[in-house]
């Protein structure tokens, strides 16, 4: 299995199991069903263009601005897993003219995750043909399951060629992703940027909800400082005090970044220190939503306070990974770019 290094423990993060409830679950065994491949020529086979009105263009304040007209500066953006499949589709990998999934997938993790990064750069997120989320907790299908995901992530180092070859034209890029993301992102860098003449463009990689070792890179380092370059910053996040056996990786050296404090001598952060999360109400910013702590390979916090958060009751945020720092991701983002851009 290709993703090894970062994937055999990643089966077990999504805690969003209770969607298997109401999904089509993938049945018999793994065949590439959408035999054609995407072509990234097509606008329509991207969630995010700078070029395009997308929901990656979206600021949740007026104050805030999107620079993507501007920035000497890009972002590639992978996708976390939105594809749970509905009634009579059961494929392992998601179509890319599903106009239902696509909608769904802009709605939520393009405008609450990747527009966060429409400050630093120029969007682009590719649509490809993801995993469907059962293939996380599949246990009797297990090489059908990575058969989907080396098929997602073909279509991720498909798309980052055509950028490469189309749209970068030498500028500097951080790489962003989420869960599923994070496996290709994490895979994508390994195999097409470390130890090869892209590196040097590399301002930052944000690869948070999956877990990511430290010596999974050869030559890209963890983030230890706010401005630090050319290095990687991941976290998964928990209510204080939860220690949960499946995700919890003890001995295995899995990378943890503050989101807040974004400093290795700073693991704690008091609620004032923190900038800001977006919740369902894009439009709205919650500064000193959280407290944070890094405890062992996992991130803490308290539970967040907001209307409606008596009824929030899991321990596993990993959904909110960027949500609740968004704000302080946004921050972080423009601050390694202003870092880039002056040493270089």
């Amino acid at each position: 299995m290709i993703f090894s290094p970062v994937y055999n423990s990643a089966r077990l993060l999504f805690f969003l199991l209770v969607l298997s409830s109401c999904s089509a679950v993938p049945r018999g065994h793994f065949v590439t069903t959408h035999t054609l491949d995407p072509d990234y020529k097509l606008a329509a086979n991207w969630a995010a263009l700078p070029t395009t009105k997308d929901s990656a263009d979206a600021v949740p304040m007026a104050t805030w601005k999107d620079q993507q007209a501007t920035s000497p500066v890009d972002v590639f953006f992978v996708h976390p897993t939105t594809y749970v499949g509905h009634a009579g589709q059961h494929d392992w990998n998601a179509p890319l003219d599903d106009e239902k999934l696509n909608l769904h997938t802009d709605e939520t993790t393009i405008r609450y995750q990747a527009s966060l990064f429409n400050g630093a750069g120029r969007i682009y997120a590719p649509r490809y043909r993801q995993a469907h989320l059962h293939c996380f907790y599949e246990h009797k299908k297990n090489k059908d399951a990575d058969e989907a995901l080396d098929l997602a992530y073909e279509d991720v180092k498909s798309a980052f060629h055509y950028y490469m070859e189309h749209y970068n034209q030498g500028r500097p890029f951080i790489i962003a992703a989420h869960s599923q993301g994070t496996l290709h992102a994490a895979h994508l860098i390994k195999e097409e940027i470390e130890n090869k003449p892209a590196q040097q463009q590399l301002i930052a990689a944000y690869l948070p909800g999956m877990p990511v070792r430290a010596d999974y890179f050869k030559s890209i380092q963890p983030c230890h400082t706010p401005d630090e370059t050319g290095c990687f910053c991941t976290w998964r996040t928990f209510r204080k005090g939860y220690v949960p056996k499946k995700y919890h990786q003890e001995g295995q050296d899995i990378v943890v970044t503050n989101p807040v404090t974004w400093n290795d001598s700073k693991p704690v952060s008091e609620k004032q220190e923190q900038l800001g999360g977006v919740l369902r109400d894009f439009h709205k910013v919650w500064p000193g939503l959280v407290e944070t702590q890094i405890h062992d390979d996992l991130l803490w916090i308290n539970k967040p306070k907001f209307p409606g958060s008596f009824f929030f009751m899991t321990k596993n945020y990993h959904i909110a990974d960027y949500n609740f720092f968004y704000a302080d991701v946004r921050q972080n983002a423009e601050t390694r770019v202003n870092a880039y851009l002056k040493k270089n």
